[in-house]
């Protein structure tokens, strides 16, 4: 039995992010810790819960300090962690598995090999 609901429990650990100096490595760590009594008693699956809700919203709501990013870890908004653009249009990618069937190699050496002629041509 849940000692605090989840989203209780959410809302205590965005009170003890938001209050974290910035920078600080290990923030669901540092963020467990400070929740005493609470963190004692909830669970392992109760405070993984209640920490994913809290990442979300630690992001949507304070953009200009925290990032998530597509693999779901939170990040200090510093400018050191870029998200990358993982979106590639439906017609590039036939074209691109095309290609890589043609040389019969897989899509990963293709892009490789692409993006090594891409900095040859881009020197000269």
């Amino acid at each position: 039995m849940a000692v605090l609901s989840k989203g209780r429990v959410s809302k205590m650990m965005l009170e003890i992010l938001l209050d974290l100096p910035a920078g600080t490595k290990s923030l669901k760590d540092n963020v467990a810790l400070r929740l005493g009594m609470v963190g004692q008693l909830s669970t392992t699956r109760e405070i993984n819960a209640a920490w994913n809700e809290t990442k979300k919203k630690a992001a949507k709501l304070h953009p200009d300090k925290f990032i998530l990013d597509d693999r779901g870890i939170l990040h200090w908004n510093d400018g050191s962690v870029k998200i990358l653009d993982k979106t590639i249009s439906s017609a590039n990618f036939i074209k691109l598995n095309e290609l890589a069937n043609t040389h019969n190699c897989n899509v990963n050496s293709m892009v490789s090999k692409l993006i090594s002629l891409y900095k040859k041509n881009k020197a000269k």
